[in-house]
């Protein structure tokens, strides 16, 4: 397939959200530059870790601002884990279309994302984009550019398989310098660098990927400056107060983003994009506390709980904004957007259930979203949502479950299929494919068993029991022909050549080196 015809499938992928969920005014018409994009991707954060979901308990006002301001989009998907989140994004393919489908990559991993696939960056700089990244990566490190998923946010080492090194660079060079400085800090004060000293007569893409509010290394994997944890002590648990320090400093890295773009008078003719890559790790899960109330599940699971993520789009260029966007969209629909817009279960059910608090318990203020940075600079180009939005826009945000207390249809998907109704049932409470008697009842029925790496085998099943035999079959059909097209996982076993104590405790690109013996 020729570069023109892929980009003509992407346009084609883009129309399917474009009139209706975001309608973007494009560069080119009348007298308009070409819009700066900023790309701002926080680490495992959950549904319910923002305040514009309608959890009170960890303010986030910057966030909450651009939210209400531009399109909180409600039914917006991720993959349920790191690296194939992040290959979707910058590929516009489906993972399962580059090999990057199978968790997440290491940094003693022998590969990367294809060298082959063009991606988001190269797309814009086609279009005169001067392009930066500031944070983490995450799709490779065997070859320069990749690196690893996580570090310290103190140290900004990594422990990880086979070893423990340094991750943290200034373009190839590592920066021994930085050790002690925050992480979330540190890329805040890289990324407001580069807006001011930017020549705004070319346009900007800045592609801001926190580590936040990922865990750290295992022995300490929740850190946050003390004067940051000191403000949460309202709240008792202590993994989820220090997660709420982590989550502070994220959001007042987006206040900071903003007000740099309003400073530079760039603002005016911005999109900024704020996603996470994936459902909360809740519940101590990957040493984490996330929540993703009222959603089933955790990162690295298929429930609603892993892979619906919290998002926005905020821009002036945007046709009608201060909405709740409830048209479906992917993270692989970003690429196809963008461009245009510029011109151009696992865990054998361990990980079933619902995690993470509510925070309705706690009190909301509006005040603090509309004082916050973010909040001044929308108000400043009188983009900022009146209380009475920012109220109905909350309330339409917000999932409600009034039955999540009661005893939901067993669902064993590693045992049989499960059907939910995702926009009357997003809880993922009642099976649709079969109640609890005709679960128990299949066991010994012959079934569609699927196993990864083997071929589909088609047995019969006792279909009297199925409430929606049709809709189940139709979308299995559909699962057969992603599965017809899928290329095999890329994934390899550990080099140990990539160990960091072979590299001087330097997490290494050591793919570019000739290595004969250790």
């Amino acid at each position: 397939m020729s570069a023109s015809d892929w980009v003509e499938g992407l346009k084609e992928c883009y129309l399917i959200l474009a009139p209706r969920a975001i309608a973007i005014t494009l560069a080119g018409e009348g007298n308009r530059a070409r819009p700066h994009i900023i790309f701002i991707i926080a680490d495992d954060l959950g549904w319910n870790d923002v305040g514009f979901h309608g959890s009170n308990q960890i303010p986030t006002p910057n966030i909450d601002a651009m939210a209400y301001s531009g399109l909180i989009l409600n039914n917006y998907y991720v993959t349920a884990i790191c690296t194939p989140s992040r290959s979707a994004l910058m590929t516009g393919k489906y993972p399962i279309h580059t090999g990057m489908q199978h968790a997440v990559l290491y940094g003693a991993e022998a590969r990367g994302l294809p060298l082959t696939e063009k991606i988001l960056p190269q797309y814009l700089e086609e279009l005169g984009y001067i392009n930066h990244i500031v944070g983490k990566w995450h799709l490779g490190s065997y070859k320069r550019s990749y690196w690893t998923g996580h570090q310290d946010y103190f140290d900004h080492t990594a422990v990880e398989n086979p070893g423990w090194g340094l991750d943290m660079r200034r373009n190839m060079n590592v920066a021994y310098d930085l050790h002690g400085q925050y992480s979330t800090d540190l890329f805040t004060k890289e990324s407001v660098k580069l807006i001011t000293n930017h020549n705004t007569s070319s346009p900007l893409f800045l592609y801001l990927a926190h580590a936040a509010v990922h865990s750290g290394n295992p022995y300490d994997p929740l850190r946050a400056p003390d004067s940051e944890i000191e403000k949460f002590a309202y709240i008792k648990d202590y993994k989820r107060q220090r997660f709420a320090a982590m989550l502070s400093r994220l959001d007042y890295s987006v206040g900071e983003v903003v007000k740099a773009l309003k400073n530079k008078n760039m603002l005016g003719n911005s999109i900024i994009v704020f996603t996470t890559d994936n459902g909360g790790p809740a519940a101590g899960f990957n040493l984490n506390a996330a929540s993703n109330y009222p959603l089933r599940g955790v990162k690295n699971t298929l429930w609603e709980g892993g892979v619906r993520g919290a998002a926005l789009i905020w821009s002036p260029l945007i046709e009608q904004s201060t909405r709740v966007a409830n048209q479906t969209m992917h993270i692989s629909d970003w690429l196809p957007t963008l461009v245009e817009a510029a011109g151009g279960t696992t865990y054998d059910g361990t990980w079933d259930n619902w995690y993470g608090p509510a925070g309705r318990e706690y009190n909301y203020s509006i005040s603090l979203v509309q004082n916050s940075p973010a909040g001044l600079a929308l108000k400043s180009l009188g983009k900022a949502a009146t209380p009475q939005q920012i109220q109905k826009l909350r309330k339409q945000a917000n999932i409600e479950c009034s039955t999540l207390n009661k005893s939901p249809v067993e669902c064993r998907p590693l045992k049989s299929p499960c059907l939910f109704n995702i926009m009357q049932d997003p809880c993922e409470l009642t099976n649709l494919a079969a109640d609890i008697l005709s679960v128990e009842q299949s066991k010994k029925k012959k079934r569609v068993v699927r196993k990864e790496g083997k071929s589909l085998k088609v047995k019969t099943r006792d279909k009297k029991n199925l409430k929606y035999p049709n809709i189940l079959s139709k979308m299995e059909n559909i699962l057969l022909g992603y599965n017809k097209t899928a290329v095999p996982p890329g994934n390899l076993p550990l080099d140990l050549r990539g160990d960091p104590k072979y590299w001087q405790y330097v997490w290494t690109n050591f793919g570019d080196y000739l290595i004969h013996s250790y």
